[in-house]
């Protein structure tokens, strides 16, 4: 049964009216009622076009409903759709589907620390040839009922995947000290010679901060102050985290806060959110497809 004639359904066999349904599968009524004035026996062109609605609005509100008509265009066609980006926008205006919105401006937490920064090594450029070549990270704020909470993350420049992520209601050295040392743990503890990129603030120019990385192996990349595009790759995470998901959410307390926003990272960013930088893939997909291609390529070079 299509999304339409379930909507009718519901008003014949249960007395649900057209507006209450609508609302509650996220659809517009303008839509509904198009649908309605059908002729009796749909086109092949109209029946597929009501299935195809269908699969975009299931791919819609799996994505939280954040999805814009480019990453609902490749999830249709991982299904086997045929059909174009321009298409998927129109069926999505149609049927009152946006995804995400502009985000808030957000509050500046650079405060430059008095210690030496280190060189800038990235220059803007936010891409990597392999994993483990490229991190970077950064902080941003959350509001809850308690008060605020802190989010600092370290990622992947090669898949985009968050490797690390720390939460707490302060932001000093051993918040980011704390998400460094997860990211190296998800990477199996050898991550010698990785380049790490950050703003220049206080907490990663800190000695604490600056010997963790000694330890690891970790070599320190900093942008100059008051420039966001120095660490454009960062900011990017923080309008998704933000407008996909903390803005659509209110958290009584730090501890729900911290719950809900580590499941969103690991289970629906790392898994299962496309990412144009990874291909139209999820950062974790993303890896194991490169890593399985580059394993096949040893193989057939050992084997030759």
């Amino acid at each position: 049964m299509t999304v339409a004639g379930f909507i009718a359904g519901r008003r014949t066999g249960h007395q649900v009216p057209h507006t209450v349904a609508c609302r509650a599968l996220g659809v517009s009524e303008s839509w509904f009622y198009k649908w309605r004035r059908r002729p009796e026996q749909p086109t092949k062109r109209e029946v597929r076009r009501a299935a195809l609605a269908e699969r975009i609005t299931h791919f819609f509100n799996a994505s939280g409903r954040t999805y814009g008509s480019p990453r609902v265009t490749l999830d249709l066609w991982a299904e086997g759709w045929q059909v174009s980006q321009n298409t998927v926008a129109e069926l999505m205006a149609e049927l009152g589907l946006q995804g995400r919105k502009p985000p808030r401006r957000r509050r500046n937490l650079t405060r430059q620390g008095k210690r030496k920064a280190a060189r800038d090594l990235v220059l803007r450029r936010f891409d990597a040839i392999a994993p483990d070549v490229l991190w970077w990270g950064d902080m941003t704020e959350i509001e809850t009922g308690e008060g605020k909470l802190y989010l600092a993350s370290v990622h992947d420049a090669f898949s985009r995947q968050v490797l690390g992520y720390a939460m707490g209601p302060r932001h000093d050295a051993s918040l980011v000290s704390a998400s460094l040392q997860m990211a190296a743990a998800t990477r199996g503890g050898t991550v010698n010679g990785v380049i790490f990129h950050s703003d220049r603030g206080s907490e990663y120019t800190s000695e604490a901060y600056n010997n963790l990385c000694d330890r690891l192996g970790v070599v320190q990349s900093m942008g100059r102050v008051g420039s966001a595009l120095d660490n454009a790759a960062a900011e990017s995470f923080h309008s998704s985290v933000k407008v996909e998901y903390v803005h659509r959410h209110r958290f009584a307390t730090r501890a729900e806060a911290r719950l809900k926003i580590a499941t969103w990272i690991t289970d629906f960013f790392n898994r299962r959110r496309r990412h144009s930088a990874a291909g139209g893939q999820p950062p974790v997909e993303f890896e194991r497809i490169i890593n399985q291609k580059r394993a096949e390529a040893r193989s057939r070079t050992q084997a030759a």
